[in-house]
């Protein structure tokens, strides 16, 4: 029994001793830790290689192709997106209010109607009607098919949101490309070609809700756009220029990179079955808000000719930018070129501009902020102040309760803004 307890005094020491060292070396390493981790956030830094657009998600079934590398070896994907509202139904719905508005000016400016005519426009106005009630719910709004949660799986594929099955479209398959091609050439299809994940500056490769936001108020008041020259600044992927150019007279869509400029001609050409629709034209610009002149140099790709820039400040009514303003260097350059090209033009113009706010932690705040929108309101609120006897700019939000046309997400970070510059002489 004395042996047991010296035995078991002897162990005692020895465990106290060995955890004494040990929590000994934990507390080292912990201070060392503790000075790294020091070190480390009064140094600390974050890189964003890609920034990623997340509108590539709500394309239909089998519609995601990846068909080629452009010249900066990034794959290239091929989408297509649905119109909500069938295309050719709202053809049909504005060449009947075109007639429409065309014989109510034979009546006002005292042409006779026989009342068969009174009688067909009555008609006409009633089947307009009903038609666009039969899309609306009582608010107003469009009626979306929601899918139900006890749905069993055959009763979701026949629902008319489908899925979203990715298929990888390599070179040399032209036959399953012409394929796709061939299926897709419906009046209610846009194609877009578009990158995914991209660094900062290649952004515009991809495609975003702003420009979207922007195609569905083009949709819902294209009577306001038709025939009109417009100016679209930083357009990307063209889509927003397509849309416009299914009632436009003439578009210029314009850029900076010869990539991102052969990208978006491409999908000019890829959407003509749209465009033919609305006898207009869309040409493809460079133009670098960062420099004071369009480009004219004769050996330059997409640049401009003389007849061009004439034309532009001749018949420019419209202006258009839609989620560029991401970095304040060039929301100022924006701006800037905004207000130059404002004042070379004939007659007033209206600017149309869609943003998202895009909040992000920073240390430098502590806090949620959106650095970028408050730049962006902060030179929007410089430029309605300006005092210049030549223009008066006025600035008002447009709100967003106008039917949905493209499938995306609407988040209520999305603004519209109109600014309306008006020449005082």
């Amino acid at each position: 029994m004395p042996i047991n307890r010296r035995v078991s005094n002897h162990f005692i020491r020895v465990l106290h001793k060995g955890l004494f060292c040990y929590c000994r070396c934990l507390s080292h390493q912990h201070v060392m830790v503790d000075v790294a981790e020091k070190e480390i956030m009064d140094n600390l830094t974050f890189k964003s290689d890609t920034v990623l657009s997340d509108v590539h998600l709500h394309c239909p079934n089998k519609r995601h192709l990846m068909v080629r590398l452009n010249a900066a070896g990034q794959p290239v994907f091929l989408s297509y997106f649905k119109l909500l509202w069938n295309t050719h139904n709202w053809a049909s719905e504005k060449n009947a209010r075109e007639a429409t508005t065309e014989k109510e000016h034979q009546y006002k400016s005292g042409e006779e109607l026989c009342d068969k005519d009174r009688n067909n426009l009555k008609n006409e106005r009633e089947v307009n009607i009903k038609g666009l009630e039969a899309l609306l719910d009582d608010d107003g709004d469009l009626e979306v098919v929601r899918r139900p949660q006890s749905a069993s799986d055959l009763e979701v594929e026949d629902l008319l949101r489908d899925r979203v099955y990715p298929v990888i479209l390599m070179r040399g398959e032209e036959d399953a490309f012409e394929d796709e091609e061939q299926e897709c050439t419906c009046s209610d299809i846009v194609k877009i070609e578009h990158t995914m994940a991209t660094p900062l500056e290649d952004v515009g490769k991809q495609v975003w809700r702003g420009a979207f936001l922007l195609a569905d108020y083009i949709l819902f008041k294209w009577d306001m756009f038709r025939c009109c020259t417009v100016l679209e600044l930083g357009g990307g992927t063209g889509i927003t220029s397509i849309i416009m150019g299914t009632v436009a007279k003439r578009v210029y869509c314009t850029d900076v990179g010869e990539d991102l400029l052969t990208m978006c001609e491409r999908n000019v050409a890829l959407n003509k079955h749209l465009i033919e629709q609305g006898r207009s034209e869309i040409k493809v610009k460079v133009l670098d808000w960062l420099q004071d002149e369009f480009c004219t140099d004769p050996e330059a790709p997409y640049r401009w000719s003389e007849a061009e820039i004439a034309d532009l400040h001749d018949h420019c009514t419209v202006i258009m930018a839609a989620d560029v303003f991401y970095d304040d260097d060039l929301t100022d350059a924006l701006f800037r070129t905004l207000y130059r090209i404002t004042h070379n033009l004939r007659n007033s113009c209206t600017v149309y501009l869609s943003v998202e706010k895009r909040l992000n932690f920073t240390l430098r705040h502590m806090d949620v902020t959106c650095e970028a929108y408050s730049h962006f309101r902060n030179t929007l609120n410089d430029l309605e102040n300006l005092q210049d006897r030549k223009m008066k700019y006025t600035v008002e939000p447009i709100k967003l309760d106008f039917c949905q046309f493209l499938i995306y997400e609407r988040i209520e970070q999305l603004e519209l803004w109109k600014v309306i510059a008006e020449r005082l002489t």
